[in-house]
């Protein structure tokens, strides 16, 4: 219980400093000081600055917004999918299971964040700020429910077996209205469980696409894009604060980690 409260407080603290990047960031992110690139850190710049003199700790709080904010949008949306598709597949069953999970393993067999960098390569990269956002995490909310889909078929499935179902289904009620009325929110459990799992997997997969140059586009900053600094690995030892938006998406994830995993314990 008590690394749970650790990575609760830790996830507190990220999620406060993303939302509140506006009046946290004592500079703007897009903000050049090009007398003092690369400064190190000091008073008026608490973790230095970048290549283009641009304040790095309002580029990390305003990345943390883009990134830890839209990422549980992203996976709302996902998860929603997956509960239309694999939740009517699984209450029908038949050849309505059949379709859809035949749809998730097609998705599943391709490993679908390399099929995310194949459908944004195909996209326009010359795109404004907020259109690369809304590309970047509709591509994760498009792509990503196949897993949970499967998950959340099995559920539909042993809820359609169930006892309030049946005695539905004989007063009357159509098979839609039993499925939106009864079958649907008893699958919140695993729908939340999914949602949960899918908000580190869809950061990570915004860090991966930003750091090859196919996700937020600049000066927007975002997690994957701060982390592009780090490929020039030899100036880390002299410069560790260029660490910080890699520490701040390990604090996240691992905590994120930690609390699925008491779930999973205490359930």
């Amino acid at each position: 219980m008590k690394t749970r409260r650790i990575a609760a407080v830790l996830l507190g603290i990220a999620l406060i400093g993303s939302l509140g990047a506006a009046w946290l960031a004592p500079r703007p992110y897009a903000q050049q000081f090009r007398e003092q690139p690369n400064a190190a850190p000091s008073h008026n710049f608490p973790l230095g600055t970048d290549d283009l003199g641009r304040d790095r700790l309002s580029r990390v709080l305003y990345g943390a917004r883009v990134s830890f904010a839209l990422a549980p949008l992203a996976a709302a949306a996902s998860t929603f999918l997956a509960a239309l598709i694999g939740g009517l597949g699984g209450y029908f069953g038949g050849r309505w299971r059949s379709m859809a999970m035949g749809s998730a393993d097609l998705f599943l067999s391709v490993p679908w964040l390399f099929l995310i960098v194949t459908v944004r390569a195909l996209l326009p990269l010359n795109t404004s700020p907020t259109i690369s956002v809304t590309i970047t995490f509709t591509l994760l909310a498009l792509l990503g429910w196949a897993a949970a889909a499967r998950v959340i078929s099995a559920a539909a499935g042993g809820v359609r077996e169930s006892n309030f179902v049946t005695m539905a289904r004989a007063c009357g009620c159509s098979r839609w209205r039993v499925f939106r009325v009864h079958v649907l929110p008893n699958l919140r459990p695993a729908m939340w469980a999914q949602f949960l799992i899918s908000i580190p997997t869809f950061i990570l997969a915004e860090a991966n696409l930003s750091m090859l140059g196919l996700g937020v586009a600049e000066p927007l900053p975002s997690i994957g894009g701060l982390l592009r600094e780090l490929e020039n690995y030899s100036d880390i030892p002299r410069e560790p604060w260029r660490l910080a938006a890699a520490v701040l998406l390990v604090m996240v994830v691992s905590s994120f980690q930690v609390l699925l995993r008491e779930d999973e314990v205490m359930a």
